[in-house]
């Protein structure tokens, strides 16, 4: 079986994507032009040269414009089923998909609209493309004013069916991860799971204070931490995931190259590491590719690429008779 062949046959779990970046250029294009007037384009190579991102500020703006184009719970419809469209494509079988739900409601979408909405894309999501979907609420940075309470409170009171995690993004300087904390206390009150970002574009000292103060139980992107040994033992000692996506942090110049990725020294040092695409409508990427990159430009095997699968799908919080069935899949390969 040629490695292409290969990468597509694994079942893969994807925990760090979000649906605003997600969404191919046919879909945006499609919003945009329901919005011509707006600052997103309405022509391909336009839109392609958009998402040209000078450095991360700039991705961060460039995600929030585009992201103001969702103003319906029919155009989240369309960004979750058209995900899923895409992810069958790879053979995801199961995704956490993130959504800035505090966005949306800003953007007039109502309450009860956006859950409905999210209800019946999950729904086609398995009935038509055969992905099953869960969702992380995340805080968009600092766009909520308030440290994150809005989205917290909100993830609490309506509470999606399928909703497992709470997450933080946005551009990482202006937000430490301490700030977060109160925050992060009420969505863990609720029962949600702890997914932050942190370490994608600042020191490992970040990472620790997503640790220790919101209780991380995953990284997002946690790229940063090779450069502290303790850190580094610590995850793997404790079996903290690092959620890493190679081809963001080039887009974005969170890394400068793939020589200089840190990707494999995470890995050689036993920290358990998914491999996702964050925004793979923004950054041209599938997941498919991601796995053949790491073959390709980081010389892992075909065993470790079925390592990084089997981790995908235990540090997911997918329901275990769905964990055993992937895990039983990709073994079998």
């Amino acid at each position: 079986m040629h490695i292409s062949d290969f990468v597509h046959a694994l079942p893969k779990a994807e925990l760090h994507v979000h649906l605003v970046g997600a969404a191919s250029l046919d879909t945006v294009l499609a919003l945009a032009r329901h919005h011509p007037d707006g600052p997103v384009p309405t022509d391909e190579a336009a839109l392609r040269k958009f998402y040209e991102f000078r450095n991360f500020r700039h991705f961060i703006n460039q995600y929030g414009v585009v992201n103001d184009l969702v103003t319906t719970g029919e155009d989240v419809r369309t960004l979750v089923v058209g995900y899923a469209r895409d992810a069958a494509r790879t053979n995801i079988r199961y995704a956490e998909l993130t959504i800035s739900a505090t966005s949306h409601l800003r953007a007039g979408i109502a309450p009860d609209e956006l859950v409905e909405a999210l209800a019946a894309g999950r729904e086609e999501a398995l009935a038509v493309h055969g992905v099953a979907l869960q969702w992380i609420f995340d805080i968009p940075g600092i766009w909520d004013r308030d440290w994150g309470m809005t989205s917290a409170r909100f993830a609490a009171d309506h509470r999606p069916e399928g909703l497992v995690g709470f997450g933080l993004g946005g551009f990482e300087s202006d937000s430490p991860r301490a700030k977060f904390r109160e925050a992060f206390a009420v969505a863990r009150d609720a029962g949600l799971h702890m997914v932050p970002h942190a370490g994608e574009t600042t020191p490992p000292s970040e990472i620790w204070a997503a640790l220790h103060d919101l209780r991380a139980e995953r990284i997002g992107h946690g790229v940063s931490s090779v450069q502290d040994p303790d850190l580094l033992r610590h995850l793997a000692d404790e079996g903290v995931a690092v959620e890493v996506c190679p081809t963001s942090n080039i887009r974005t110049g969170a890394v400068k190259s793939f020589d200089e990725h840190h990707l494999p020294r995470l890995v050689e040092a036993g920290v358990p590491v998914t491999i996702s695409t964050d925004d793979p409508g923004m950054f041209h990427t599938d997941l498919d590719r991601e796995y053949l990159l790491c073959h390709e430009r980081f010389g892992f095997s075909r065993d470790e690429l079925a390592g990084l699968a089997r981790a995908g799908v235990r540090a997911s919080f997918a329901p275990a008779e769905l964990k055993d069935q992937l895990l039983k899949e990709i073994d079998a390969l």
